[in-house]
């Protein structure tokens, strides 16, 4: 593939398993992946290790990809996905997903099955296609980053989890909980497209999967070219209310017609530059990515990348995951 990894497809794969995501057990994993290797007389290397070490596995078995022409393969949800394609897009080498998470937005879209056995199956003959990414700063990120209460949601939603256990009604439970308590307001100086305003809001939130904002009903009017995912991206933002308005605000989400909301407003953008109003000392600022939350120092950049990442994808998906001809760059 012309500006492509190179990719040799009898190479042995390269998975990166993070021993946390998900309901399923170690051993179950390892099995799936294990059976369809020895059904298509593929060979492959199983990388387990902890959330702790995550990052550092994903990195070597990226560099060890690059080598080998082969590719590394993310076991796990959203945020563990997230933190492998850094590592494959920085070393420069393919990536395959099998999913793990709770809404495995990542995977939905680029027409990956959600059912483990049948991604891994799908692997076995897959090929590398463009797809868009976008970063926050110098992190990149998938499916969504944000600043705000959102973070806290995601924050309240792992205790949730951890006492309640992982299921997407715990997830919107937490979510309910934390909207409902928001108070907390940002005061941002956004730059967009030559641009510049001073804004209020709980939260803005950056979406770069047109699925979940589908989902959410909260696309933008394509106003740029290129849609969120496939050229562009999708900036929400929610003006301070009060409770009774957020409840109607969370039964809109609910309903799938977050866009129709009184008090939120969405956007379409390329490059963002985010400068929060902070108080004096302070030079950082909480921000989630795909899940995981993390502290930057001001100002945010928010941007759709210029190199794609290279995704193992089904044959008939190849060119046609971002639209006719591939991926739009910015």
């Amino acid at each position: 593939m012309a500006g492509g990894p190179r990719f040799d497809p009898t190479a042995p794969l390269l998975f990166v398993i993070n021993a946390s995501a998900g309901a399923h057990d170690m051993h179950a994993k390892c099995r799936v992946i294990q059976t369809a290797l020895a059904q298509h007389g593929r060979q492959g290397e199983l990388r387990v290790c902890s959330p702790a070490d995550l990052q550092r596995v994903a990195f070597e078995a990226a560099t060890a990809a690059v080598a080998s022409g082969s590719a590394v393969v993310a076991v796990g949800g959203d945020g563990s996905l997230s933190t492998v394609a850094q590592a494959a897009h920085t070393a420069g080498c393919a990536m395959g997903v099998i999913p793990y998470g709770t809404f495995n937005y990542f995977a939905r879209t680029h027409g990956i099955p959600t059912d483990p056995g049948a991604a891994v199956q799908m692997l076995m003959h897959a090929q590398p296609g463009a797809v868009q990414v976008a970063a926050i700063n110098e992190r990149l990120f998938l499916v969504n980053a944000s600043l705000g209460v959102y973070p806290e949601l995601l924050q309240d939603r792992e205790a949730y989890k951890a006492r309640f256990g992982r299921s997407r009604w715990v997830a919107l439970l937490a979510g309910v909980a934390t909207l409902l308590r928001a108070q907390r307001r940002l005061r941002l100086h956004i730059e967009t497209g030559g641009t510049a305003r001073d804004v209020q809001t709980l939260t803005l939130f950056v979406g770069n999967n047109r699925l979940q904002l589908a989902q959410l009903g909260a696309e933008p009017a394509d106003t740029l070219a290129g849609t969120p995912g496939h050229g562009s991206m999708a900036a929400l933002m929610l003006r301070p209310i009060g409770t009774l308005a957020m409840l109607r605000l969370l039964l809109h989400g609910a309903l799938g017609r977050l866009g129709e909301a009184a008090g939120v407003e969405s956007f379409e953008f390329h490059h963002m530059v985010v400068r929060p109003r902070m108080a004096r000392g302070r030079r950082d600022v909480v921000v989630a990515f795909d899940g995981e939350v993390a502290r930057m120092r001001a100002p945010i950049a928010i941007r759709v990348l210029a190199k794609p990442l290279y995704l193992l994808q089904a044959l008939p998906n190849i060119g046609t995951a971002n639209g006719p001809g591939g991926a739009a760059w910015e």
